[in-house]
């Protein structure tokens, strides 16, 4: 087995565990969102275990690249992939939503190591972003900024202010990541509000844009160093992916947006996902 191979399968059976840990705190919660989180677990994995420079034993190194989950919903995504890379242990998964803890149902800086921003009002993590990309700049540190947002999220008009503003100030140390697996709380996106076509509307803002296929861990670490080598603007992947991922009944159905799974179905994802009770 090759190197690159080897990375691959490994990236994989990352991707694998985090699908287990999220149904497993969703299961534990009673509460959450499965299916965004569900769609965007290789991008995650790929920024966290391959793509990010970070330090978990330093959270608020200066030099840190820096990720901001815009769709703050996805959180027990974000949670699953902090504990997986280190930033505080893994069992403290199961506090997700519980009195107490720093796992709130939407991420919240400044409870929890390696959460860069306070989200769940979509629309807005890709000004913070562009903020935190500009002010890189200004301090002339190389750090770089990702943002991953929804594709219902795009229907906010916040975004599209972001996506004109970081044009205009070449902001080409933000990469923004859109999830685009078609489907919101109420149902496909092109019926409720529809956005589309997204890779077309993002170039006529004046950002990169390039397509990935949002599982396919290749495409994507190909797609994370294409937008390193912009330059002079801000560039965007367009990861299509499918909601629920992983799961064969919350697949492409709009139902599990926000809704936790009881135990009989969570022993049946774990099944699937080959991951355990």
């Amino acid at each position: 087995m090759s190197e690159n191979q080897q990375l691959i399968k490994d990236l994989e059976e990352k991707a694998r565990l985090i699908r287990g840990d999220i149904i497993k705190m969703l299961a534990e919660a009673g509460s959450g969102h499965p299916g965004g989180s569900l769609s965007s677990v290789e991008i995650v994995t790929a920024l966290y275990f391959r793509v990010l420079r970070l330090q978990p034993d330093q959270p608020e190194w200066s030099d840190r690249d820096r990720f901001i989950l815009s769709k703050g919903h996805a959180a027990p995504l974000l949670y699953a992939a902090l504990a997986g890379r280190g930033f505080f242990p893994r069992e403290e998964l199961l506090t997700l939503r519980k009195l107490g803890t720093r796992l709130q149902g939407h991420p919240s800086r400044g409870m929890l190591p390696g959460v860069e921003a306070s989200t769940g009002s979509l629309g807005q993590g890709l000004s913070m972003g562009l903020g935190i990309a500009l002010a890189g700049k200004l301090d002339q540190r190389d750090y770089r900024v990702y943002v991953l947002l929804g594709d219902g999220e795009s229907e906010e008009g916040q975004v599209w202010e972001a996506a004109m503003a970081a044009a205009h100030y070449r902001a080409d140390n933000l990469t923004a990541v859109l999830d685009y697996n078609g489907l919101q709380i109420d149902g496909p996106i092109r019926e409720v509000m529809s956005p589309l076509p997204l890779p077309e509307k993002w170039r006529s803002f004046g950002w990169a844009v390039r397509e990935a296929d949002g599982h396919d861990f290749r495409d994507l670490l190909d797609a994370f160093a294409w937008a390193a080598g912009v330059k002079d603007r801000p560039s965007m992947i367009v990861a299509r992916t499918v909601k629920g991922k992983g799961v064969s009944f919350m697949e492409n159905d709009a139902g599990w947006h926000g809704k936790a799974p009881n135990a009989q179905q969570a022993g049946q994802a774990l099944d699937e996902l080959g991951a355990g009770s």
